[in-house]
């Protein structure tokens, strides 16, 4: 087994192989993260691994509102069990950060990151500015009949996509052009269906990409129906991405 050890970054959310995230990093311990990954030459990878928390909080309880201005930073291990390991989940992703710009009044980063790999957690160090983590690489392997589930996959999330539009009163523009390869296809599903975390989790955990896409045409399937049932979804655009705040 080959590990490797990474600058870990909590969030409430799962990261997938392949997908984007936007960062928005304002807390002391991100900060100094995202510091030293800046200093990486632009050549190299400038690796982080994201873990989704099983419990706990992205960021740190503060202490807004004391007289003496702003609060103290948060300790690198804030917020999570004495063993961090505790409160995140099994398996992560490894992002690489292709972008990272810092604000004009220094208040934080800007990032924009890309997932890369998929990685299990071994243990959690907390160093003096922020945690990092043994991590083994999971190879992906495609399973059996994993072009055929794809086939059925996609078939399922445009149904889902058309039944999600018609709920919020929203019409498709055009049909996307959505991929084949079977591995990207898990992993783009993933990210676009609206989806509990655990739910998310459990398809980043998944053994193969065969595996996966099983998951993903029975929860199609679920949230298609549910969809249909409702006269329409109420409150934002949900397919809209988020900037994770931290």
């Amino acid at each position: 087994m080959t590990t490797t050890q990474l600058p870990l970054f909590p969030l409430n959310t799962v990261l997938y192989p392949g997908l984007v995230l936007p960062l928005n990093v304002f807390e002391e311990r991100y900060r100094a993260l995202m510091g030293d990954l800046r200093d990486i030459p632009d050549e190299d990878d400038r690796a982080f691994g994201v873990i989704a928390i099983r419990e706990g909080h992205e960021v740190a309880p503060t202490a807004l509102g004391l007289p003496d201005g702003d609060p103290p930073p948060a300790a690198p291990g804030a917020g999570f069990a004495t063993d961090p390991r505790d409160s995140f989940h099994e398996v992560g992703c490894v992002a690489d950060a292709s972008t990272i710009r810092e604000r004009p009044d220094g208040s934080g980063f800007e990032v924009v990151a890309t997932g890369t790999t998929r990685f299990r957690l071994l243990s959690v160090t907390v160093g003096e500015r922020y945690l990092t983590g043994e991590v083994e690489l999971l190879e992906e392997e495609d399973g059996e009949g994993a072009a055929p589930l794809a086939e059925g996959v996609l078939r399922a999330f445009r149904e889902y996509q058309r039944r999600l539009a018609g709920a919020m009163e929203r019409t498709l523009t055009s049909d996307q052009e959505l991929p084949d390869e079977p591995s990207v296809v898990s992993y783009l599903v993933a990210a676009a269906t609206l989806l509990s975390t655990a739910d998310k989790q459990k398809l980043l955990q998944a053994p193969d990409t065969a595996t996966r896409l099983a998951r993903e045409l029975k929860l199609l399937r679920r949230e298609t129906g549910l969809i249909a049932k409702l006269p329409s979804v109420p409150g934002a655009d949900f397919t809209q991405r988020p900037t994770y705040l931290n």
